[in-house]
């Protein structure tokens, strides 16, 4: 029953982790509706290293490029876009991961509630609903400037906040600067990659650190087994759902699963 539990929460996190409905809201809302034990954040954010997985092997022509430039840019040189596009991610990386080291404890502590989420899903949801009809959308991946970068990465730093998304704040601050939304998921996706990396890493090396069970090890890994090929499809059908899409559906899920949890809360469910 165990690796079944581990197996949905990595299915979970794979598909909501890259759809912009919150994967931390999901693997909190889920076990509550189903009755079953809170494996913490811990657990949580070790799922992250399937979408790791994921993202890496998926964008792994990017990160090849990226890293020549890298080297290219420790000589002092950026001639080109990839160069370019190393430093956008390397400056919008710094909110968040200055976030995450700042408020865990926070989140870890205070931040659990099903009502936190049941909140902000929808606050979320409103937001994205302005961007959709005010963004102009006139911004391919080519065109993004420092401007939008650091302004993404800003609204990164907020995703710490069960019920937020990753990408789906990422997504909405990037239609406010103009871009596209299929490059503006693609951009995410490549910012949140450092993000998740240190997270997931962290959190690996806490829970080696603490000892596992074999039980316990075994849980892990079909988590992030599952969340890792779950995670690969899901990328793929987000960029392709959104070259010809907008993120309504997205927004009324948010609402609707929004209502359902504070009208839960609000009856004293659990």
């Amino acid at each position: 029953m165990e690796i079944l539990e581990a197996i949905v929460r990595g299915v979970v996190q794979g598909i909501t982790e890259f759809l912009p409905i919150s994967s931390s809201a999901h693997l909190i809302l889920i076990p509550w509706f189903l009755g079953w034990e809170d494996r913490g954040l811990a657990f949580d954010t070790a799922l992250h290293f399937g979408t790791l997985i994921s993202l890496v092997g998926f964008f792994r022509a990017e990160w090849l490029a990226f890293a020549r430039s890298a080297l290219r840019l420790t000589r002092g040189r950026i001639e080109s876009r990839d160069d370019r596009m190393v430093l956008y991610i390397l400056v919008a990386t710094i909110p968040g991961g200055l976030a995450g080291i700042l408020a865990e404890d926070l989140v870890e502590t205070r931040l659990r509630s099903p009502l936190v989420p049941g909140i902000t899903l929808i606050l979320l949801a409103l937001v994205l609903l302005v961007a959709e009809r005010m963004g102009r959308r006139q911004k391919d991946f080519d065109h993004i400037t420092w401007g939008d970068a650091i302004t993404i990465g800003l609204a990164q730093a907020l995703a710490l906040v069960p019920g937020v998304s990753r990408s789906g704040i990422t997504i909405t601050a990037a239609l406010f600067r103009g871009v596209r939304r299929e490059p503006a998921a693609r951009f995410s996706f490549l910012l949140s990659t450092p993000i998740i990396a240190g997270a997931a890493g962290k959190k690996l090396l806490d829970v080696a650190s603490a000892g596992a069970t074999a039980d316990q090890a075994a849980m892990l890994v079909a988590g992030v087994a599952t969340s890792a090929l779950v995670g690969y499809a899901a990328i793929r059908f987000m960029l392709r759902y959104l070259s010809t899409n907008t993120t309504y559906v997205f927004i009324w899920y948010r609402i609707a699963l929004g209502i359902v949890v504070l009208l839960a809360f609000w009856w004293g469910f659990r």
